[in-house]
């Protein structure tokens, strides 16, 4: 696990807390793999824009087997997300 400094939500505020807001408001929680954008709100918010994108945009590929992508290349790197 890399050691990156984060926000918490309780501490967000201005832009960061803006997008923890929206995440927290369809999910109901941030999860510590977006908190690594903390630093860079911006970039966060970029990243669930393509993420959306990714997972639910119109596509070849059903849902399953783009979360079956997403599952073999966590393992493959050992990464537990």
């Amino acid at each position: 696990m890399a050691w990156i400094k984060v926000i918490e939500p309780s501490e967000a505020a201005g832009t960061l807390g803006q997008v923890y807001s929206k995440i927290e408001g369809k999910v109901g929680r941030v999860a510590n793999i977006l908190k690594v954008h903390s630093l860079r709100p911006e970039a966060l918010d970029a990243h669930l824009v393509l993420y959306r994108e990714l997972m639910f945009g119109r596509s070849e590929l059903s849902r399953d087997e783009r979360e079956l992508i997403g599952v073999v290349v966590s393992v493959v790197n050992d990464c537990h997300y």
